[in-house]
């Protein structure tokens, strides 16, 4: 008998709804975190199916518009799927007034003076009156999404800095009580506006008069009805001095005792990367910024330059999403009630990962090099121009066939994988930056039939996953046993030797090498020194090593070790892709975004 997958905020995931799909290629805290969604594949009754997400869109007003997915698994076995655009365009705090164009004449000069007088104090009053009216949305929240029999319950944290910045944090207590990031939250009188992007879900809502409940919708597409509850105090104790030391590190003069500016290394460890994606070219890459100072450096924004022209631009929340400090646990990986991490002060002697994700305008030239300017306080800095990789991504065909294939935890800026900076033999490298995990999902987006702890009731289970073009096997790995399905069963003990479980590595030609993992024990039908053909039959698709469920898990980078290497893109020369009606569209020299829905040929 059919199980169904219940409502689920992170859709495709593991077989009881409750969880995302994680793979299992990244090691440390980094796999634990919220973005390991591989959400979004549904129908809208069984027909329409999600399409391609997007990252995250730097530098022009389409950057401002959040295409939200909300993806349901009813427990009657039937599915909604349906997307949302929201101008999500920056709301002030208080109105703003303008002036009105009158024109004084020769009045008397105190009856101007005192016209003056009289609008600026009616303009403060009404300011004022504002401000106070304003709700005030720091604290702790809890509310429950329902839809029919099924709910989850939720928890959201919102702690408002000293500079003003709402931060946040989403928990979904049924689904790991893993707590996610929210990138924005803009408060507008009695209004407030929220984005997910880890999990593309929106959230807009007004607030009581007595500010003890906000009343609106939670859309990840489909729009659903949520209450969320106040359960603690505005403004704790901790907070407000948490928020004090805040200003003064992002507030202050950032030079302090130095005279030499703002003490920042800037540094691009890897070239910036061309991809193309949804018809679009991005940019992809990380800037690390080492605090050389004795002080707290207060970041507020990072702005990409070509030549003269601004690119891409991250500040406020979105600039906090964008930030970790090395050594931190990622943000969804925070203790659940511990409220939002401010990471945009960069402490004396630390290190911070700025990730980067610029998707061009269409049309656009790719830049042949880049600059960065670091606003700190009122100064800014600028590092050294970038070279931009001129290497265009490698074109291969499928790994897999048919479908439907979710691009479960594929590119985009907040995907697992995307951000799994790991050292391996002495240096930090992203070897998955641009990997996918190909679930296989039936058309009411579901991953398995019949028992959620059953290998084999995933529909991946037993596919043959292909060479994706000529090539020698340089490296394979073969026996060890399968996990049960589930987030924290592991078959064996996880090390570099045992994380990809079984797999295969192809090396393609002209420096880039395909990894394959988490195969079947006894299916791989190929060893090292086997010279392979586009098509060709590797080994059958299982559920080992770092891997809560059958999937495939796949990427290529730029050398033959699967961890210590750095991620290149690469494109499929030929695939369908789904829209939400149910139509699907070719698509060539592409690579598929994180919770695209896809057949092969």
């Amino acid at each position: 008998m059919a199980r169904s997958a219940g409502l689920h905020l992170f859709s495709g995931g593991h077989g009881d709804g409750r969880h995302p799909a994680r793979c299992g290629c990244g090691t440390g805290p980094a796999d634990q975190h919220a973005g390991e969604t591989a959400g979004g594949a549904v129908c809208a009754r069984g027909k329409a199916l999600t399409k391609s997400g997007v990252g995250l869109r730097c530098g022009t007003e389409d950057s401002r518009r959040s295409r939200a997915k909300w993806d349901i698994n009813l427990n009657d076995g039937s599915s909604a799927s349906r997307r949302a655009c929201f101008p999500g365009k920056p709301r002030f705090l208080a109105r703003r007034t303008s002036a009105t164009g009158h024109r004084f004449g020769r009045a008397d000069a105190m009856t101007r003076v005192r016209g003056k007088c009289l609008l600026i104090a009616v303009a403060l009053s009404v300011l004022v009156a504002d401000l106070h009216a304003q709700p005030n949305a720091d604290g702790r929240w809890e509310g429950t999404l329902k839809a029919g029999p099924a709910s989850l319950r939720l928890v959201v944290d919102i702690r408002r800095t000293a500079d003003g910045i709402f931060l946040g944090t989403l928990t979904s207590v049924d689904q790991g009580n893993v707590a996610i990031p929210i990138d924005l939250i803009q408060v507008n009188g009695a209004s407030v506006r929220m984005e997910v992007r880890a999990v593309r879900g929106t959230f807009e809502g007004t607030f009581s008069d007595d500010g003890s409940r906000i009343t609106g919708t939670w859309s990840q597409g489909a729009p659903l009805p949520l209450e969320l509850k106040r359960v603690t105090a505005p403004v704790e104790a901790e907070r407000a001095a948490e928020a004090a030391k805040t200003s003064e590190s992002v507030t202050s003069a950032t030079t302090g005792p130095n005279p030499f500016g703002i003490p920042l290394d800037l540094e691009v460890p890897v070239p910036p990367m061309p991809s193309v994606g949804n018809g679009q070219t991005h940019l992809v890459y990380e800037m690390h910024m080492t605090n050389f100072g004795p002080f707290e450096v207060g970041l507020r924004r990072i702005d990409v330059l070509s030549g003269d022209q601004t690119i891409g631009s991250v500040e406020g929340g979105e600039l906090n999403s964008a930030l970790l400090p090395v050594g931190a646990p990622p943000a969804g990986a925070a203790t659940p009630g511990s409220g939002p991490s401010d990471f945009r002060s960069i402490e004396s002697g630390r290190r911070a990962v700025a990730w980067l994700w610029i998707t061009l305008d269409k049309g656009a030239a790719i830049p042949t090099q880049l600059r960065h300017r670091i606003t700190a306080g009122e100064q800014t800095v600028e590092g050294a121009p970038v070279v931009v990789g001129s290497a265009g991504p490698v074109t291969i065909g499928a790994p897999l066939r048919g479908g439907l294939w979710l691009a479960g935890n594929g590119p985009a800026n907040a995907s697992i994988h995307r951000r799994a900076l790991l050292p391996v033999a002495g240096r930090a490298r992203i070897a998955q930056r641009f990997a996918i995990d190909w679930v296989k999902i039936d058309m009411k987006g579901r991953a398995f039939d019949g028992d959620s702890k059953d290998n084999k009731a995933y529909f991946a289970h037993g596919e043959e996953a292909l060479a994706v073009a000529d090539g020698v096997v340089i490296a394979i790995k073969d026996g060890i046993p399968e996990n049960v399905p589930g987030l924290t069963s592991r078959a064996v003990p996880i090390t570099l030797e045992t994380v990809g479980g079984n797999f295969v590595t192809l090396d393609l030609g002209s420096g880039r090498y395909a990894f394959y993992a988490h195969f079947q024990p006894g299916s791989l039908r190929v060893k090292p020194g086997d010279r392979v053909r586009r098509g060709q039959v590797l080994g059958l698709v299982g559920n080992s090593g770092n891997s809560t469920q059958a999937h495939l898990h796949f990427h290529v980078s730029d050398s033959a070790e699967s961890l210590g290497s750095e991620g290149v893109p690469y494109v499929l020369d030929a695939f369908e892709v789904f829209s939400q009606a149910g139509t699907s569209e070719s698509r060539q020299s592409e690579l598929p975004m994180q919770n695209a829905v896809v057949r092969f040929p």
